[in-house]
């Protein structure tokens, strides 16, 4: 194994060796070594997506998937050799800001983990395996190996959630189960379609699981093997599903506002701050360019899902009194530009190509771009609420009030964290929305209208919220005597996020310089891939027609 490789696989499985060492080495009394032990691989982890940063930085241009050197294909090592699967891994301008949104939420997860104080050792243990999941999913270019991390991903979040939430845990964490596991049961089925239909034996072309390779065939540039429309359609569909389940798109969403209630504040975090991007991640990465035209086939209504998230998120979140379901609708709501942004894919009905190609970009960037910055406002956001939360045990926005005055560097932190949630210009939330929204106005300036419209509703919500948290006369909940000062260590976390919202805001190249090309990359083999795939379709219907 090069060192490429070695570097790959251990930002995936150094979590995973630090679970194994909690598991087998501490005793659960050595709560507190246990603490600093897990949040110490954390930060390694971090550490070495640095430098996988610097590696990318360090490439040429346009290079396509890294490692340099290993090939279009990533590393690739055999696994199941029998069914052509791989542990096949890679990275390009579109997962490795995802790579460094987990390592960094991870940490800081960690980091707001002090407040868990029952059964922590395995606790420790499942968040450890849950971040060793969640990169695999980001950097495996095996579609086999993807939907193993996808699912390694499923079963910790169940329990971190059924064992650690709240009231209602065993019902939130059961109903998070069932719809992924639904939306993985919908992509196996997807995934078998195409590797029984991605060899010729004929040809001596091998069935495969590579998902480069796939995308190949499903753009029709590989010679002997292809995917007709009627199965990109079909699988694009089933992919989809799968993956608005995760995002969450409505009307899939309903999983996603018990589970954040109920989940403990570093959990809440996670979720919002990497697992919905896993969704957006899926899309970009797998559905659309293995399935051009099904991605095209179904773009309007994709669009349509989009604006209804965005609207109905924003007037669910203004309908609540729980501050941490208000937060997550607001997340309904912030990752429907995520779904506008791709889908505004305009083509010509006479050729296939598209139509304002750059505005497609713009979309594909923004919503690439609203990704990162809802993963670092929405995860602020949900760690503000719980450190009120810790000391206050209640969520009631009416209950609240006069915080301002009681914890005024909290409250500093979390109205700059929730402004960049709202989308103001300067912190991270505008660039994304601003960039669909103009993106959207090349395909339909109606739905441009009213995605734009949801910008107003999400002020309303968000500065409703601080109105009733933050200010007044005086706080009008229980448990007035525990309102204390931030300690260090939320300080720092919140900081943190806060500095990253303001960088993303105010520099927004930092994350669009690295991502720009690989979408170029990819918006050019769709456009492309459409064609080819639209005219072999007209050629088949006008063959048919002669024969007739």
């Amino acid at each position: 194994m090069n060192s490429d490789a070695l570097l790959l696989s251990a930002i995936i499985f150094l979590p995973t060796i630090g679970a194994i060492i909690i598991a087998l080495g501490f005793n659960k009394k050595d709560v507190e070594p246990m603490r600093y032990f897990a949040l110490a691989f954390t930060v390694a982890t971090f550490v070495l997506t640095l430098f996988l940063f610097k590696d990318f930085l360090a490439a040429p241009p346009n290079s396509g998937m890294l490692p340099a050197g290993a090939g279009p294909s990533g590393i690739k090592l055999p696994w199941i050799a029998n069914w052509n699967i791989n542990y096949q891994l890679g990275y390009d301008g579109i997962s490795l800001p995802l790579v460094l949104l987990t390592s960094l939420i991870s940490m800081l997860a960690m980091m707001a983990s002090w407040s868990i104080t029952k059964q922590v050792k395995g606790y420790l243990v499942l968040f450890l395996i849950l971040e060793t999941g969640m990169l695999g999913v980001f950097l495996a270019l095996d579609f086999f190996l993807f939907y193993v991390f996808w699912e390694v991903m499923l079963l910790p979040m169940y329990f971190l959630i059924g064992v650690w939430g709240g009231p209602r845990k065993e019902y939130a964490a059961i109903k998070f189960f069932l719809y992924t596991l639904a939306g993985g049961v919908l992509m196996l089925i997807a995934i078998l379609m195409f590797y029984f239909n991605s060899g010729n034996p004929q040809l001596h072309v091998a069935n495969t699981f590579d998902i480069i390779e796939l995308s190949k065939i499903g753009q029709g540039l590989v010679k002997g093997v292809h995917f007709d429309e009627k199965l990109q359609i079909i699988a694009f569909i089933l992919l989809f599903i799968g993956f608005a389940i995760k995002v969450p798109s409505v009307p899939f969403h309903t999983w996603l506002p018990d589970a954040h209630v109920e989940a403990p504040t570093p959990i809440s975090m996670i979720l919002a701050g990497v697992l919905l991007k896993m969704g957006g991640y899926g899309i970009l990465r797998i559905a659309f360019p293995i399935c051009p035209y099904g991605a095209q086939y179904a773009a309007y209504a994709l669009a349509i899902i989009g604006t209804v998230s965005i609207i109905y998120g924003a007037f669910a979140a203004m309908a609540q009194t729980d501050f941490k379901r208000l937060v997550a609708y607001s997340s309904v709501s912030h990752m429907g530009y995520v779904i506008l942004g791709i889908a505004v894919w305009k083509i010509s009905e006479s050729t296939g190509e598209a139509i304002g190609k750059n505005y497609w970009l713009m979309g594909m960037n923004g919503a690439m771009f609203q990704m990162l910055a809802h993963g670092i406002s929405s995860a602020g956001m949900f760690f503000m609420v719980g450190v009120i939360y810790d000391r206050v045990h209640h969520r009631d926005l009416n209950q609240f009030g006069g915080l301002m005055g009681l914890m005024p560097l909290y409250s500093a932190l979390a109205v700059g964290i929730f402004f960049a949630g709202l989308g103001l210009p300067g912190l991270c939330g505008f660039i994304g929305e601003i960039f669909v929204v103009l993106s959207t106005w090349n395909y339909s300036p109606v739905l441009a209208i009213i995605a734009a419209s949801g910008v107003i509703l999400t002020a309303g919500y968000i500065l409703w919220a601080i109105q009733r948290v933050f200010l007044g006369a005086e706080y009008r909940g229980p448990h007035p005597e525990a309102i204390t000062p931030m300690n260090g260590r939320e300080t720092a976390v919140a900081f943190t996020l806060l500095a990253f919202a303001i960088l993303l805001g105010v520099y927004p190249g930092f994350m669009l310089n690295v991502m720009h090309g690989s979408m170029d990359q990819l918006v050019t083999s769709l456009d492309a891939g459409y064609q080819h795939v639209a005219h072999t379709v007209a050629g088949t219907a006008q063959a048919m027609l002669q024969r007739q």
